[in-house]
């Protein structure tokens, strides 16, 4: 059975951008499709609320690839809320379409994505929270040839 990919899909299948990784990423997530076997990895990078730069690795057919490339170059720019809000009937419509059954794909990549931002926001989070530490202050006093250390309450 052929599937009928538009030009734009077998476009961002066969030329993909945005693939690889990034070192250090602010977000990254893993997803996958049991059912068909496809995977996708996204690494983010994110400056002053906005993604900076965001790449894919892809395990998958053409959809799954097709539609995460479409999905990074359109979200690349975007302050991470609006990021968040992408929905996977926007990739569906930026391809032209999709047969219908590899629409997951796209559901797939827009998952993945928000996974990674969560992962962005978690990690932004933990960075805010300054750890509370009690210490109490201890004197040194010199008697004789040795150092006597004692602490004060």
């Amino acid at each position: 059975m052929a599937l009928n990919y538009t030009k734009k899909t077998l476009d961002n299948f066969l030329k993909p951008k945005n693939v690889g990784k990034i070192s250090q990423p602010d977000g990254y997530a893993q997803i996958g499709n049991m059912v068909c076997g496809d995977q996708l990895d996204f690494f983010l990078k994110v400056e002053k609320g906005k993604i900076k730069d965001v790449k894919f690795l892809s395990f998958g057919c053409a959809s799954n690839i097709a539609t995460a490339s479409i999905l990074t170059e359109k979200v690349k720019g975007m302050t991470v809320e609006a990021a968040k809000k992408y929905p996977w009937q926007k990739v569906v419509e930026e391809l032209g379409g999709l047969p219908n059954q590899k629409v997951h794909c796209s559901v797939m990549a827009v998952d993945g994505l928000k996974k990674a931002i969560a992962d962005y926001e978690k990690s932004l989070a933990a960075s805010k929270k300054k750890p509370v530490t009690k210490l109490k202050k201890i004197e040194t006093k010199k008697t004789g040839s040795k150092k006597k250390t004692s602490r004060k309450k």
